[in-house]
């Protein structure tokens, strides 16, 4: 067993320990899983201090045994500059909402098992070299966040999981058609993803590519969410827990986006290229929507949620981009791939720490309605802080990862492709939803809700602020993230102008 089967299983094997034995207390499951948490970010940090870019676009700590041979399946995982910033955030989210949640009175010993088999679905979809592999922990990570927000959610609970499950459940349907369309027309036939970036099966097919592009990317955008799919976002997110939204905004939705950069674009590179400018067109509509919509939000869950499909759409935008120049640009594409890799990783650790804000809203004060509060900076001056930070980051300040990865993304994609400047004025919507939730909530006398809202817990404060410090850390010192994805953004752009 490699040390990333390790990475992955970990998490499960502990979450079986919890729900085999009844007699653990509540107070020991929370620290396992917080335990469980660190021991997987420290495993994937000594991986991040080993890897050695593969020669040729291969794999680090790369595994494969056979699992389904008849069908061209294995179990094979690996590594790259792709898939490891994935792993490295997704463990960073788990032990910060491991942290948050040791207070967690409900059910403590089932949402420990929970969240820790949710981890273990996450791990593998970003290191699964298998479409077979890769489609069953995308549906694991569906069931396991269906029931986060079924069993510890609010509101409209129920309904708000049970809408969530058929729209990412239909998505992974179309995906599925669209991996066996890819299988069907490999040759030799094959579900592994390696082989299939080589072979490149439906380039001398633009038909059969363009209707296969389509399955594949339709229930990557249900997962990303784009507009038009993205309706099921802000009710799952209002209703889900602040731990569930968390890992929904952080990790769930750069399932979406990191199957473009891994499958679609790699696989199908002739229909990704025919398609480029309809893939811009929704990143452009996805961007301007999204702001727009949070704009007008008074639910600061809501509000928070919606500038996801905002962030998201830059992603969509500048992988549309890579696809269009064909041969040419090729530094352009390239920096535009790299800007989408790292809005994912700053997209992540900022929304998460977000929601967590949000979270501590409700935990007081019962509501998420910002109308319903003001001057919060007097009674919780650290939680008005770690707002602020948070919003600054979200907006794009300079000095914060949010900045290094638009900045990439508008000039990779405007040097592509001129006129998706079109989406710029998406970024000062942004700010201004973000100022003005600042000024809702934050400055002012202190009046409705604000008094009883006391300040960040210690845990609160070491969970939140990890993941706004390493925003701080990727805007400040970007070359530490720069380093292992620009080799495989190259990499992808040279293999989608084949």
């Amino acid at each position: 067993m490699t040390v990333l089967s390790l990475v992955i299983f970990l998490p499960l094997a502990a979450a079986l320990v919890l729900a085999v034995f009844p007699g653990i207390k509540d107070r020991a499951a929370r620290w396992v899983w917080v335990v469980v948490a660190a021991a997987d970010t420290a495993l994937v940090a000594g991986m991040w201090a080993a890897y050695e870019q593969p020669p040729d676009g291969g794999l680090a700590f790369e595994e494969q045994v056979t699992w389904i041979p008849s069908v061209g399946s294995s179990y094979h995982i690996g590594a790259d500059g792709l898939s490891l910033p994935l792993l490295a955030l997704t463990v960073v989210v788990f032990l910060a909402c491991s942290i948050y949640a040791l207070r967690e009175q409900n059910r403590p010993r089932a949402q420990a098992a929970l969240f820790l088999f949710l981890q273990t679905s996450c791990l593998g979809v970003f290191a699964a070299q298998d479409l077979i592999l890769f489609f069953l922990f995308f549906d694991l990570s569906i069931v396991g966040m269906y029931f986060v927000i079924a069993g510890w959610g609010h509101g409209n609970a129920a309904r708000s999981a049970l809408k969530f499950f058929l729209y990412t459940f239909l998505g992974s349907l179309a995906l599925l058609l669209g991996f066996i369309g890819l299988y069907l027309y490999s040759e030799p036939r094959t579900f592994d993803m390696v082989e299939l970036a080589r072979l490149a099966p439906l380039n001398e097919s633009p038909v059969a590519g363009a209707v296969i592009l389509g399955a594949v990317l339709l229930g990557l955008a249900i997962k990303t969410p784009t507009f038009p799919f993205h309706t099921w976002l802000p009710p799952a997110h209002t209703d889900a827990p602040a731990i569930g939204s968390a890992v929904l905004a952080g990790i769930l939705l750069k399932m979406g986006t990191y199957g473009f950069v891994r499958i679609a674009m790699p696989m199908l590179p002739a229909a990704w290229r025919d398609w480029a400018w309809v893939i811009i067109v929704v990143g452009v509509i996805s961007v301007l929507y999204g702001a727009l919509v949070a704009l007008a939000q008074t639910d600061l869950k809501r509000m928070i949620a919606y500038t996801s499909v905002n962030h998201m759409g830059y992603v969509v935008l500048a992988v549309g981009a890579a696809g269009v120049a064909g041969g040419s640009d090729a530094a352009a594409r390239e920096v535009a791939v790299t800007g989408a890799l790292t809005q994912m990783v700053s997209h992540g650790l900022i929304t998460a720490a977000l929601f967590l804000l949000a979270g501590v809203l409700k935990d007081r004060a019962g509501t998420y309605d910002m109308d319903s509060y003001g001057g919060l900076a007097r009674p919780a001056p650290r939680f008005a802080l770690l707002f602020a930070v948070g919003a600054f980051a979200s907006l794009g300040l300079p000095g914060f990862s949010g900045f290094i990865a638009e900045f990439q993304i508008f000039a990779g994609s405007i040097g592509t492709v001129p006129w998706v400047a079109v989406a710029l004025p998406g970024i000062l919507i942004t700010a201004a939803l973000f100022l003005l939730a600042v000024q809702r909530l934050l400055t002012g006398e202190v009046r409705g809700q604000s008094a009883q809202v006391s300040d960040l817990r210690t845990t609160e404060l070491l969970s939140i602020g990890t993941l706004l410090c390493l925003s701080i850390l990727i805007g400040v010192a970007p070359r530490v993230l720069l380093d292992l994805i620009e080799p495989a953004s190259a990499a992808v752009v040279v293999l989608v102008g084949r």
